[in-house]
């Protein structure tokens, strides 16, 4: 997954209605490391859901009324980027089929797809990004979301930005690529079967002995981050820490308390 790259091009940010509403960090995050990279970025004013919900629930009116808006905000850019695998497995795969009927908006919405990037893919699969120069003296362990990994081929890219953070030690879960129970609509359809598999994800990640969990979609993150605070308080012990990995990339671990943990 790789293409030639323009000269400063200019990028389109998609926040993410859960990094907006929960983990604003993780948009300036990816602004600071989108710009590092050679970037131009902008964030569109009149962006909104990517329609995943309405599209998971069979509601493909409003997920189609929700590209529109999209295509009429986006199209202007070199590239759509958004700090979620989930997020832009939407934009990438899934958008165009909305339009099959339409042939004059198809072609412009499978354009629209092409430019949409999970974004560590994008800053090592485009940019050919090797960094910036933090350091995060711990032990990590790295959560494979289902949409990024499955839809998208996200799975070395983290990693290999990771692997430049000084002082940070990865460790492998023993089924990284396993849900982790969240999967947007499933765990209100499924509660039982969603807690369960959120159960067993945190304690393959826990088994690790790392410190640090990490994953590139906050929809997990916290999901996974609000069953280790349940099972840490029953056991009367401190959960393992919860962030967003483009939160360690760009440095801002020193400035923000894990996800689902209270600034001390």
């Amino acid at each position: 997954m790789s293409e030639a790259v323009n000269p400063k091009p200019r990028v389109a940010l998609f926040v993410t209605c859960l990094a907006d509403l929960y983990r604003p960090s993780v948009g300036f995050a990816a602004i600071k490391l989108l710009e590092a990279a050679g970037c131009t970025v902008e964030v569109p004013r009149a962006q909104t859901c990517c329609g995943q919900p309405a599209y998971n629930s069979g509601d493909r009116a409003t997920a189609r009324a929700l590209a529109e808006g999209l295509i009429a905000s986006f199209s202007a850019y070199d590239y759509i980027v958004a700090p979620s695998g989930s997020c832009a497995g939407m934009l990438r795969r899934h958008m165009p089929g909305l339009f099959d009927q339409d042939p004059d908006l198809r072609g412009r919405v499978e354009s629209l797809a092409a430019k949409c990037w999970e974004l560590t893919s994008f800053l090592t699969d485009v940019m050919r990004f090797e960094g910036l120069p933090v350091r995060l003296d711990a032990t990590a362990t790295y959560h494979d979301s289902c949409a990024g990994l499955r839809e998208l081929g996200v799975k070395a890219q983290p990693r290999a930005l990771l692997a430049k953070v000084e002082g940070l030690t990865m460790v492998e879960m023993a089924e990284p690529e396993i849900c982790c129970g969240f999967g947007g609509t499933f765990c209100v359809k499924y509660p039982d079967i969603s807690a369960r598999m959120a159960g067993d994800k945190v304690a393959d990640a826990a088994a690790t002995g790392a410190d640090l969990l990490l994953a590139g979609d906050l929809g997990c993150l916290l999901n996974m981050a609000g069953k280790l605070s349940r099972e840490a308080r029953t056991a009367g012990a401190r959960p393992v820490a919860v962030r967003h990995v483009v939160e360690v990339l760009a440095g801002m671990h020193h400035d923000l308390p894990p996800i689902g943990m209270a600034r001390d």
